[in-house]
Parts: C-alpha cells; sequence; structure tokens
C-alpha cells in the first residue's frame, strides 16, 4: 500500500476542536512536524478534513519523496 507524508503547516489557533483532534491522531503537534502513514481510506478522509492546515505527499518504497498530492 501506498505511504503518505502528511506536515503540518498551518496552526490550529482559532480552529475547531474537531480540527484540533483530527490533526492530533495524525501524529502532528508542531507546525513543521511531519508524519508518514500508510494511504488508507480512514487517513485521506482525515487529511481531506484538515487539507487547509496541511501539505501531503507521496512517498516511495525506499523512503524518498516521489510527488506532492493535492
Amino acid at each position: 500500500m501506498a505511504k503518505i507524508q502528511i506536515t503540518l503547516v498551518r496552526s490550529t489557533i482559532h480552529q475547531k476542536p474537531v480540527m484540533r483532534a483530527t490533526i492530533r491522531s495524525l501524529g502532528l503537534r508542531k507546525i513543521c512536524s511531519t508524519t508518514v502513514k500508510e494511504a488508507t481510506p480512514a487517513v485521506l478522509g482525515m487529511v481531506n478534513t484538515v487539507k487547509h492546515l496541511v501539505s501531503t505527499q507521496e512517498v516511495s518504497a525506499q523512503g524518498a519523496v516521489a510527488k506532492e498530492v493535492e
């Protein structure tokens, strides 16, 4: 299964508690923090919910960044 790299690029200040909880459940805490997750439907749905706060990139099998996902 494909992996995606998720990076928090905007602050969660002034966001609804649901958005903050989604960011935390993705494993992100501070701005510029990054995590790599499997691209499952659940994770992609969470990323879609907070797409204005994060940037995503698809990661290849060797761990190098392949391309940016929008």
